[in-house]
């Protein structure tokens, strides 16, 4: 199971990213290892289609479910396809203690998207 955390820096201990498409990080944590990964977002600076091609990324990456606190309609609908479920997480924490709630099933599965279109998503 590997869960992706939008994230602006590289380690468990980074700040969160409020954006999907536009986060800076996903930093990807092997729950069964313990391992973990951070990538690169090159859809940072897309001027349209971000969202979806940072979907494509996770999917092409292994990701079973992403935490995000802000997800558009156009990503919310390519992480669906692609099987990736999408939890809504809070501001101000780190990597490290969102994949610990989610862990503690602390986390609320989303069933939609959060927010319209091209609002820094």
């Amino acid at each position: 199971m590997k869960l992706a955390v939008c994230s602006q820096g590289k380690t468990l201990d980074s700040e969160v990213d409020p954006r999907f498409g536009r986060t800076q990080y996903f930093v990807i944590v092997d729950l069964e290892t313990g391992e973990s990964e951070a990538i690169e977002n090159p859809s940072v600076s897309l001027g349209h289609g971000a969202g979806v091609s940072s979907a494509q990324l996770l999917s092409r990456k292994g990701v079973d479910a992403v935490c995000a606190q802000r997800v558009g309609p156009n990503a919310f609908s390519s992480l669906d396809a692609a099987g990736i479920r999408v939890y809504a997480m809070g501001a101000n924490k780190n990597v490290g203690e969102v994949v610990d709630e989610y862990k503690k099933d602390l986390l609320e599965e989303q069933s939609s998207p959060n927010v319209s279109g091209h609002q820094n998503g």
